[in-house]
């Protein structure tokens, strides 16, 4: 895996051996940050389910101002860390070692922050075994939104699931892969979706 764009581009990112990962190819993520462009500049970064970091990093390269990155997997987590202090960004990252669909109790940022951007990338399993814990998760990034903000939310082409009061607005199609593009429309501002991205 590798930054693609911005700032670190082509810097190498450690990755995981063996520990059943889904990283994301160079051709789905170069295509999900053109239409995350506008976001990127001075963005607040929610990364969940974050893994070594690939999608947040990609953002702080990009110009975003803070990402923060939830992984529950504690080698993940090592290498995350790791991730960042060879990018030379840890002050404009946090981590939280914590699982994202355990409640909002693993939020421990400041009360008023609100997120621009957010990554929803669960493990495919997730789906099917815990979709009432992924929908309440939804809700709770719902009302940690920022104005114009977007979610992205990745899984398996084969499944599917709703996350009131999150509604898509686009989708990409790689292979197997689903890529949902979301917002909520009752964020203020949000009132209707943002513009048709590029592409």
């Amino acid at each position: 895996m590798r930054i693609i764009a911005g700032e670190f581009r082509g810097r190498p990112l450690l990755s995981p051996e063996g520990m059943g990962t889904r990283p994301i190819t160079d051709r789905a993520k170069q295509s999900t940050f053109d239409i995350l462009s506008p976001w990127m500049e001075g963005a607040t970064v929610l990364d969940l389910f974050a893994g070594t970091g690939s999608l947040g990093l990609e953002c702080l390269s990009r110009g975003a101002k803070h990402a923060m990155f939830v992984e529950s997997d504690r080698e993940a987590a090592k290498l995350l860390k790791k991730n960042i202090s060879t990018f030379g960004v840890g002050n404009r990252s946090s981590v939280v070692g914590a699982d994202a669909l355990a409640g909002p109790s693993w939020y421990s940022g400041p009360k008023a922050m609100r997120f621009s951007v957010v990554f929803l990338d669960p493990p495919y399993r997730y789906l099917g075994e815990r979709p009432a814990e992924l929908q309440s998760l939804a809700a709770f990034i719902a009302s940690k939104l920022a104005p114009e903000s977007i979610v992205v939310f990745r899984h398996e082409a084969a499944d599917s699931l709703e996350l009131p009061p999150l509604v898509r607005y686009d989708l990409r199609v790689y292979g197997s892969m689903h890529v949902e593009f979301l917002t909520c429309p009752s964020t203020p501002t949000n009132t209707s979706p943002p513009p048709t991205p590029p592409g």
